[in-house]
């Protein structure tokens, strides 16, 4: 029978016990990064995210957990309610606390219920499910909020919402991100050969443009990547947030050193130097067969810098290592010109006030129906001319201006 138990923290838990139940699943689920996150303080009463996972034990064996966090606001979640929050202000109902199921910082779907391989999955879910709602309704929080799920997981906790049991179900909404697939491709002249000719000029163009400013781009892993870069992955980082008026600051210096310490092996980071000095990276992680793109900044400024450091370093480090799927992280309709196609994001919602839910779920319903028609049009116009898209000569930056121009998912609220 299964017992449920609520812990302070991800570093409560034993590290074995915890990564046995992520196994194959996202990077970003396992021990070494929920615990840097809470360790360097990133996470934690001071920053508005208090750790409190859920923990299901069966006879005192651990067989399922999720990584919750008591919310005090929005910030950092990728998954927009503050549209709902003002509304519930202007309604006078309290928005925070609200509980939050999910990665911080980090808009990456994976599994937000990591289960044993031998407990049924999806009974398992329900429960877990059930039990975060009760504990709103029990405990003076407005709802939760599971954030870039797996469709499978939506699917169960979503199912019954447009019903009659509507008031137990959670509501389904849908994003969507620009993802890189590795067609097979044996070199980066291949992957090119995917794009109208167009296009692929323009890309040889931005590429020919570091060699001219006398830069160089490497893609670096494991422990090729020495202590001496630490500092300025964090420093590309700080400038990439110093550089954005709407940029914060979520991470330190302390959570780098514990990604060099605990989480090398998963870090591939790309490095732009001219001549001895780093002048931009981006620190990527990798597990299985996919890359994460995750933390960019430049601390010099050099044209197409971006492109090449973000994009073209990292197809061309997945095409060498034999990686499938590049996820670079969310918004950019730019990803959409070099190649990068449209693949849905799935969060849960459950909202404790009736009359808040039931105005979240009219504007769900119209905003999934935005979603699908959005991905629908990117996928017919694809930038590779092995997807289904518009004729050689066609405009080949209308696709990505007219979907920012109908809707953003990812910004509706």
């Amino acid at each position: 029978m299964l017992s449920f138990e609520w812990t302070e923290g991800v570093g409560d838990v034993a590290r074995d016990e915890w990564d046995a139940l992520v196994g194959d699943e996202t990077p970003f689920l396992e021990w070494d990064w929920l615990a840097s996150l809470e360790d360097a303080g990133a996470v934690g009463p001071e920053s508005g995210w208090l750790p409190r996972p859920l923990l299901a034990r069966d006879g005192g064996r651990l067989v399922a957990a999720c990584p919750v966090y008591v919310k005090a606001h929005s910030e950092g979640e990728f998954v927009f309610d503050f549209a709902w929050a003002e509304a519930a202000a202007r309604a006078g109902i309290r928005y925070y606390p609200k509980l939050l199921v999910g990665i911080p910082f980090t808009p990456v779907t994976g599994a937000r219920f990591a289960i044993a391989a031998d407990v049924d999955r999806d009974e398992t879910i329900r429960r877990l499910g059930s039990t975060l709602r009760e504990s709103c309704l029990s405990g003076q929080l407005s709802g939760v909020h599971i954030n870039f799920c797996r469709e499978r997981e939506a699917a169960v906790l979503a199912a019954g919402a447009d019903t009659a049991r509507s008031d137990s179900a959670y509501m389904l909404r849908v994003g969507f991100q620009y993802h890189w697939q590795n067609a097979g491709y044996r070199t980066f002249d291949d992957y090119l050969g995917q794009f109208r000719s167009k296009r692929r000029n323009q890309i040889k163009r931005e590429r020919r443009e570091m060699e001219r400013q006398g830069i160089s781009i490497e893609a670096l892993t494991g422990d090729a990547i020495t202590d001496d870069l630490i500092e300025p992955m964090f420093a590309c980082y700080l400038a990439t947030i110093e550089n954005r008026y709407w940029g914060r600051q979520y991470l330190n210096p302390h959570f780098f050193e514990l990604l060099r310490d605990r989480f090398r092996h998963r870090l591939c980071l790309v490095v732009a130097r001219r001549g001895a000095e780093v002048i931009a990276s981006t620190t990527n992680v990798f597990k299985g067969d996919t890359l994460y793109g995750r933390y960019w900044g430049a601390l010099k400024n050099a044209r197409y810098l971006h492109f090449n450091v973000c994009y073209y370093a990292a197809i061309e480090h997945c095409i060498a290592a034999g990686i499938d799927r590049f996820e670079p992280g969310a918004g950019g309709d730019y990803k959409f010109l070099r190649g990068f196609d449209a693949q849905p994001t799935y969060s849960l919602h459950f909202l404790a006030e009736p009359r808040l839910a039931r105005a979240v779920a009219e504007f769900l319903r119209r905003e999934r129906a935005d979603a699908h028609a959005v991905i629908d049009h990117l996928r017919e116009n694809s930038a590779l001319k092995s997807s289904a898209g518009p004729a050689e000569g066609a405009s080949d930056t209308s696709a990505g201006e007219q979907a920012a121009n109908r809707t953003r998912p990812d910004r509706a609220s």
